[in-house]
């Protein structure tokens, strides 16, 4: 092997994967981060409830990645590998209620990294904080540190440099520009896993969900929970309709299902029993205090009718006007495009330089399913590597 390391910019899950697979087949590699401290992305996530990937048969866990390559890669280092990777590291998990896998419940976010950091560390890899990319080239990669410009040779450049949400976490875009200047073609980054502004004023429900309820946009469905916001909506069922979504002008209409298990005509006949519409809404459709909110919204005349009430039930419309703003937002969309990268994700302009995780163009929902993605592009970067060297 090459005296030159192989270098990997960004201590993201991805690039972290990259250097735990690469130490393990015996690479010197060092990884240089912009911030004091790793990751610090994948513990903001963890402030939500921290679900690493998810149980989900693998068959339908690819189904959620919108690129096929990405879903074979998923498939090379999948959920599971991910569940023995983590108990190899100390970390036990459990799957959840909605099929999503956390570490175990008295584990911390910073507990799960401290444990991969130290695990990398007894591997022989090195991590070295407040070092920016500022440029690369064949053979050396620039960094800035501390003011002063440093040049390190390679053997293997990973680029791991995330998308543009969350920007006090360092994920910033600021590679975007060098791509651009390679001639790299990069696909514009937008918000994803993004909540929905609207032109309701939700502020009597705000703060509260409905769940078990179904999200329609044309054909597309998707079941889950949403939340009422001083701005909008938030929810995974909302966060899945963005790929169908983002390229159409806003405003539009977005349906809720307030009963997706329940047909029309079967509301119908429980809204025609004896009692009040709210006592009707209450006992015999078992609506919760948040959707008979939203109901009682509705004109009287509609509200009060049993067949135009149970079509609102049905089809709810929320009137959205935009997604909120990209470093706000969960994820983002775009990034560098498939068509610079051979199938080992190797830029075709900078033979042995690579890209990995969020930077590049692909989508996927919450719940598991995008730290996934990440941790499978390190994975497979290191097994190509592997395979060529």
């Amino acid at each position: 092997m090459s005296r030159n390391p192989i270098v990997i910019i960004g201590s993201g899950p991805a690039g972290l994967m990259a250097a735990q697979q690469l130490a393990i087949q015996g690479y010197k590699v060092h990884v240089y981060e912009q911030n004091k401290a790793a990751a610090r992305k994948f513990l903001v996530a963890g402030d939500g409830g921290f679900n690493l990937t998810h149980s989900e048969p693998l068959s339908a866990f690819v189904d959620k990645y919108d690129v096929a390559l990405v879903q074979d890669i998923v498939r090379s280092f999948d959920n599971q590998a991910t569940v023995e990777w983590l108990s190899k590291i100390g970390i036990p998990t459990y799957v959840g209620s909605s099929g999503k896998i956390f570490p175990e419940r008295h584990i911390k976010p910073i507990q799960v990294l401290q444990a991969w950091l130290a695990y990398l560390k007894d591997l022989g890899v090195s991590v070295f904080y407040q070092f920016q990319m500022m440029d690369f080239d064949m053979q050396n990669v620039y960094l800035s540190h501390k003011g002063e410009m440093v040049a390190c040779q390679y053997e293997r450049l990973i680029l791991g440099l995330g998308g543009a949400s969350w920007k006090k976490t360092g994920s910033d875009a600021f590679w975007v520009p060098i791509f651009e200047r390679k001639g790299i073609n990069v696909i514009a980054l937008e918000s994803a896993n993004s909540g929905y502004n609207t032109q309701e004023d939700w502020s009597d429900i705000e703060g509260q969900a409905l769940k078990n309820i179904q999200i329609r946009y044309k054909n597309y469905t998707k079941l889950g929970e949403i939340v009422f916001t001083n701005y909008g909506v938030e929810g995974s069922p909302l966060y899945y309709m963005n790929r169908f979504t983002r390229q159409k002008s806003f405003p539009f209409d977005l349906e809720i299902d307030l009963k997706p298990n329940i047909s029309t005509d079967s509301i119908i006949e429980k809204l025609c029993g004896a009692g009040s519409i709210v006592s009707l809404l209450k006992n015999n459709l078992k609506l919760s205090k948040t959707a008979i909110a939203l109901l009682k919204r509705l004109d009287k005349g509609v509200f009060t009718d049993p067949r135009s009430l149970a079509m609102m039930i049905k089809q709810y419309p929320i009137h959205v006007t935009g997604l909120r703003p990209i470093d706000e937002v969960i994820s983002t969309a775009g990034g560098v495009s498939f068509t610079e990268l051979d199938a080992s994700l190797m830029l075709h302009k900078f033979p042995n330089v690579y890209c990995i995780g969020e930077m590049l163009d692909w989508e996927a929902p919450t719940g598991g399913y995008l730290l996934q993605g990440c941790f499978s592009t390190g994975a497979w970067v290191a097994r190509a590597i592997g395979f060529s060297t």
